[in-house]
């Protein structure tokens, strides 16, 4: 157990991190999963995925941590319940209203504390920026920076990689390396909003079905328009 590889794999319960989760698991490295809570629309429900994913895993550990400050800063349609989630449209060239300012600094920023206190010699994050996000904390130079970051903020004693494969990716991509793994996608959740069904309106949704359809599988995610496409 001492001599174990270990990395710390950032589980939001959506289709990303679970697949960077289980290719950490299938490089080797023994899983320490965290969870975020920031305030999310579909906390409660990512939560669940998430410690599911992580039960799967065989994770050492899951951790969870509530950073509500993201909450009160607000300025998302994820954390701001009077902004609304957009529908996904392809002809919009804004930043999406579900960015949350400077999110993956704040999630990067626990994943390294925790990573440097059990001595895990990797972080796994499942950002990606190919599809419709555009978001500026998934590019490759603020992740190239934020490794920068963990090497000068860190113990010499300490290296610690960080691992985000999926950012030349797109969804479709990461969903054929998934099922070549055995991810158990229908225990992950990818919907903006909240409710019991999927809306399958938001971007979100709109990538996952469209990943899906065109490999010609079925979504085991259920949508409130289901029947009528």
């Amino acid at each position: 157990m001492m001599d174990e590889r270990l990395a710390v794999c950032l589980i939001s319960g959506g289709m990303d991190s679970t697949t960077a989760a289980y290719l950490a698991k299938r490089q080797g490295f023994g899983i320490i999963g965290l969870h975020i809570n920031y305030g999310q629309r579909t906390e409660e429900r990512e939560r669940r995925c998430a410690r599911t994913i992580a039960e799967l895993l065989g994770a050492r550990e899951f951790m969870e941590v509530d950073i509500g400050y993201l909450l009160q800063i607000g300025r998302s349609s994820l954390t701001d319940r009077s902004i609304e989630v957009e529908d996904y449209d392809p002809s919009d060239e804004d930043l999406p209203t579900t960015y949350v300012p400077f999110r993956n600094a704040n999630l990067l920023s626990i994943a390294t504390s925790l990573a440097e206190a059990r001595g895990a010699e990797a972080i796994f994050i499942g950002a990606q920026a190919q599809d419709y996000s555009g978001y500026p904390d998934c590019r490759r130079e603020f992740m190239e920076a934020f490794q920068r970051a963990i090497d000068l903020g860190t113990s010499p004693r300490t290296h610690i990689r960080l691992i985000a494969p999926f950012l030349e990716m797109n969804k479709t991509e990461i969903l054929r390396l998934g099922l070549s793994m055995g991810v158990p996608y229908g225990q992950t959740w990818s919907c903006y909003r909240g409710g019991d069904l999927a809306c399958g309106r938001c971007g979100s949704c709109h990538f996952r079905r469209s990943a899906f359809r065109e490999l010609g599988i079925e979504d085991p995610l259920r949508y409130e328009d289901e029947g009528h496409d």
